[in-house]
């Protein structure tokens, strides 16, 4: 599972990251986390608000800061 956090490393940016993380550890989830702030790249992942999570090349949220227990849900679902 890839998960990327698309943004420019703005405060909100470095929370979605933390609260991916987070999320990931409470389900024991090995992921490859990585953070994308190439403007560039982000455009190329389909992402035209930030910050954003990309999941396995798929945006799932974008323009906001996703909470832990939301992230959680989804890692849930789409790791099933």
């Amino acid at each position: 599972m890839k998960i990327q956090i698309a943004g420019p490393g703005c405060p909100n940016c470095q929370m979605t990251e933390r609260n991916v993380v987070d999320a990931c550890a409470e389900l024991d989830l090995g992921a490859d986390i990585s953070h994308v702030t190439n403007i560039g790249e982000i455009l190329e992942l389909g992402v035209m608000r930030t910050p954003a999570v990309v999941l396995d090349g798929e945006v799932l949220i974008s323009g906001r800061v996703p909470s832990v227990a939301e992230l959680r849900d989804i890692l849930e679902r789409k790791h099933a």
